[in-house]
């Protein structure tokens, strides 16, 4: 596919509590790759953490092929994590960041994650989240030790298990599938859902374009308390030459 089968931006924004933003994200419709990042590690190590990964990952450039476009992710991202782990140790704290990324070339997509960060797919009007939380409420669920209800409120339910740069080696998941004319697929960091439920994001992502879109669910997030900072990346998937690839963002 090229870019213009896609229409796609981004909105980063530092919440209503946080002092500064520790994510980082990337829109590159003309690579085909859409990328979310939220950093941890205390005060501007996160920021570090994350922005490492979008810049290894912005050099990407055009592969030659969907699974070319995989092997190209996944060597920037071991560049990222060695990287953050250098910072790390010259520090002597632990930093990283959760990762979650969309492949799309040729008809096919991969959805590719480390942590709690979210890709979310559109779909016939319907919403179904493709990532899995890496997080210790998640795998008591999962072992079926908690309720979903109880999950919500759980004390540690923020609590990661997995993130870029923190262990030895990188274990991120992914899953992967064809594109279809209509697709949505929104990435977000943990600040996007800890106030919007799926329904709402499903909602803004069908009503409008992918700019309007980003931008009432980051208005939604701020006017409910923002608590953490907070990343939307929205991609629609277009018939192929169907116009212009419209792609952007900003942060605040």
């Amino acid at each position: 596919m090229s870019g213009a089968a896609f229409e796609s931006y981004g909105v980063s924004h530092k919440g209503c509590v946080r002092d500064h933003n520790e994510d980082s994200y990337l829109v590159e419709p003309q690579i085909g790759l859409w990328v979310v990042a939220d950093g941890m590690g205390g005060h501007e190590a996160g920021e570090v953490a994350s922005a490492s990964i979008v810049e290894h990952l912005a050099t990407i450039g055009i592969a030659s092929s969907a699974p070319d476009l995989r092997a190209r992710f996944e060597d920037r991202l071991s560049r990222a994590h060695a990287e953050i782990r250098r910072i790390s140790r010259s520090r002597g704290v632990t930093i990283g960041s959760t990762v979650a990324a969309l492949l799309a070339m040729d008809g096919r997509f991969a959805c590719l994650w480390s942590g709690d960060s979210r890709v979310y797919l559109v779909r016939d009007g319907a919403i179904s989240q493709i990532s899995r939380d890496h997080t210790e409420v998640q795998e008591l669920l999962d072992s079926g030790a908690i309720s979903a209800a109880e999950a919500e409120n759980w004390p540690r339910r923020n609590v990661i298990t997995r993130a870029i740069g923190v262990n030895d080696e990188i274990a991120i998941d992914f899953q992967q599938g064809e594109t279809l004319a209509g697709d949505i697929f929104i990435l977000s960091t943990d600040g996007l859902t800890a106030h919007v439920s799926d329904a709402e994001i499903a909602t803004a992502a069908l009503s409008a374009a992918p700019q309007a879109a980003c931008e009432k669910l980051l208005a939604m997030v701020l006017e409910r308390g923002g608590t953490d900072n907070v990343t939307i990346v929205l991609v629609k998937i277009r018939d192929k030459g169907n116009g212009l690839s419209q792609a952007g963002g900003h942060d605040r």
